[in-house]
């Protein structure tokens, strides 16, 4: 009787008996404690893990655990697991705080090793993560999901495949895990991550259950490897696609330069019924700047507005929508956006610059950007890149110049590759190539290809075959299956006349089995139909009443002086044979059929993927003051605007 009292008087004592264990018995003794006072102490464990959830700083953490000791529950797994976790949410560095509260419990359950191994997973080092895992099972405890999935997000982060791969095998050996959607979860994203997309995808195959996330997150991956038929076979296979499914499939499409096929799964979205946030709008305007189509561009900004993501109140829609028709050739609609926006961040600033200087605007460009930092938005590296191409665009050399020396002084922005390009090109562009070299010669990074390219480019303009041997042959180890870089020194040596150096070229491009694009442009027709024209190409339906056309423009322009420049043409061809593939350029065949269609006096926008050449400028300048039109052409490097006979660029190209 006098054991019994003594046991009951024991359990009023708020320190908790540690527990005992019988010989063959796995379950531990529990103290005999009535069962208000055990719900008493669950009560209080609950609270002191929802204060827990509510600290925002390490004093309150502290305070919290001060609480915690003097309530005696200091060996509670449950509630140090939940303060390890807020430790760790707020940075505090696993060593020596959290590691002290782990090594003063006695008995450590899964959870609370599992807190201390995800601490390390996210902070590192993962070793130190990896040698805690293995410490715990020295002890016989086995891990729970929680401890794997905090293992593979480290190796994920860190792409360590390998040491990721021995934890997969380890998760199969210890079983339980095979049916585990968070570990087959974060195993995809780890493959996928660490660029085995494969592995990635056999996971996803043998999985008994899958959710949103593992559909998804495949998905996402085949679209950023660009690999959209896989990524389109898995989304029709997805039986209850979302917002986000969808959002992936026409991000991917754009993404991938397929424009066509991201609005055709648009539709399909709305379609379903799936209701459309800011980011697929973005993704949508994104797509209608590939297009370049002002009707798809007024489209969506209509749509954006029925769906209350207005310009003028959302930045982000409103930025896309800068950039979007700044690409469709329309600046002026670009401006009235950027005025109309409430808030302006530096994606507004810096998608406004970026449009005035592809359109040769350098003092709209100049002007906004000295408007914009006397605001508190400060410039980022895009803002630069936008003021730098502007005075490239417009030979401002010396003011590029001085751009460049202040974007660290006054900014803080350190000059990366892109910047240097900017100004190789600036200074190719302007003649001065040894110059160009020199300061490609004193970049404290390697240079890129876009560096050697701006090179190689300036040199096919001026016609500097020694430089250019420089720039082509770094080029061709960086890029040696790009044709583009082959074909500029072919050109180069062509502007020389060093024939013999061409055929050479040519022969490494037959040896190398490479393909050059083939020269297209398209403009926009009625009802918003896209038409497209490949240069050499008079096999449509309609080609006849297009080379009427075009020899009655010809003949109108050689009366007013015309010419065509020979020197536009590469190869080593009679001067007739020239003048067949000159009359047969892309945007020639585009402009002709423009004229047969648009309205009278209504402006024609031609868009082409490859870089406009010296004849067909001179052929648009003049066929603009002859038909009275402004013909609005956009290159793979900028906007020309052609207007009375003149171009908006000045002839600086």
């Amino acid at each position: 009787m006098v054991s019994l009292a003594r046991k009951l008087i024991a359990t009023r004592n708020p320190i908790p008996t540690p527990r005992t264990y019988e010989v063959g018995n796995l379950e531990p003794l529990q103290p005999l404690v009535p069962f208000s006072r055990f719900q008493e102490t669950k009560l209080l464990e609950s609270h002191l893990v929802s204060l827990l959830d509510n600290c925002s700083c390490l004093i309150q953490i502290k305070q919290v655990h001060a609480h915690v000791i003097r309530k005696g529950i200091d060996q509670c797994c449950y509630v140090l697991a939940k303060l390890l976790r807020m430790l760790t949410k707020i940075n505090v560095p696993m060593d020596p705080y959290p590691r002290l509260v782990f090594h003063q419990v006695e008995y450590r359950n899964p959870f609370l090793w599992t807190a201390l191994i995800r601490g390390y997973s996210i902070q590192g080092p993962l070793k130190e993560a990896v040698r805690l895992y293995n410490a715990m099972r020295r002890e016989s405890i086995s891990p729970v999901s929680f401890t794997l999935t905090a293992l593979l997000k480290g190796c994920s982060d860190e792409l360590e495949l390998h040491l990721g791969r021995q934890i997969h095998c380890h998760g199969i050996k210890l079983g339980g895990f095979c049916k585990d959607l968070f570990v087959h979860n974060i195993l995809i994203d780890m493959y996928v991550k660490c660029g085995w997309l494969g592995c990635g995808r056999k996971v996803f195959d043998e999985m008994f259950d899958r959710d949103v996330i593992s559909w998804t997150s495949l998905i996402v991956a085949y679209s950023k490897s660009g690999d959209m038929v896989a990524a389109a076979e898995l989304f029709e296979r997805f039986p209850e696609k979302d917002l986000v499914a969808w959002t992936a499939m026409v991000s991917g499409f754009a993404q991938n330069a397929k424009p066509r096929e991201a609005l055709e799964f648009f539709y399909r979205m709305q379609s379903a019924g799936v209701e459309t946030d800011e980011l697929t709008l973005v993704a949508v305007i994104s797509v209608c700047a590939q297009l370049g189509a002002a009707k798809y561009a007024n489209w969506v900004r209509d749509l954006a507005e029925g769906y209350g993501f207005g310009p003028a109140n959302h930045v982000m829609v409103g930025s896309a929508l800068i950039d979007m028709y700044s690409k469709c050739g329309i600046v002026e609609e670009a401006y009235k956006v950027f005025e109309k926006m409430k808030e302006k961040n530096v994606f507004s600033y810096s998608s406004m610059i970026v449009g005035f200087a592809m359109h040769g605007c350098a003092n709209d460009a100049l002007h906004l950007f000295e408007e914009m930092v006397k605001t508190e938005v400060k410039p980022n590296k895009v803002t630069f890149v936008g003021v730098l191409m502007s005075c490239t665009h417009a030979g401002l050399v010396e003011r590029g110049r001085h751009l460049f020396d202040i974007m660290e002084k006054h900014y803080g922005i350190e000059p990366s590759v892109e910047h240097y390009a900017c100004m190789i090109d600036l200074l190719g562009r302007a003649g001065q190539l040894e110059e160009a070299l020199e300061l490609i010669k004193a970049m404290p990074m390697e240079p890129n290809s876009g560096v050697w390219g701006a090179l190689l480019g300036a040199c096919r303009i001026h016609g500097n075959p020694d430089i250019a041997e420089v720039a082509a042959s770094r080029l061709f180890e960086l890029e040696p299956d790009s044709i583009g870089n082959y074909v500029l020194l072919a050109n180069t040596y062509a502007s020389a006349g060093r024939w013999e150096d061409v055929l050479g070229v040519r022969k490494l491009i037959k040896q190398k089995l490479l393909r050059k694009d083939p020269s297209r442009s398209w403009i926009e027709g009625k009802e918003g139909v896209i038409h497209e024209f490949y240069a050499g190409d008079m096999t449509q339906p309609n080609s006849k009443e297009i080379k009427e056309a075009l020899e009655d423009l010809i003949c109108q322009l050689k009366s007013h002086g015309y010419e065509p420049n020979l020197s536009s043409v590469p190869y080593d061809l009679s001067e007739e044979h020239k003048r067949r593939i000159l009359l047969r350029h892309s945007e020639k065949l585009a402009l002709a059929y423009a004229l047969l269609i648009a309205d009278t006096g209504s402006t024609i926008r031609i868009m082409k993927n490859l870089r406009i050449c010296e004849d067909c400028h001179s052929f648009m300048c003049g066929a603009s003051q002859i038909t009275g039109r402004e013909i609005i052409v956009r290159d793979n490097k900028r906007f020309h605007h052609f207007r009375d006979g003149v171009c908006s660029c000045g002839n600086f190209w």
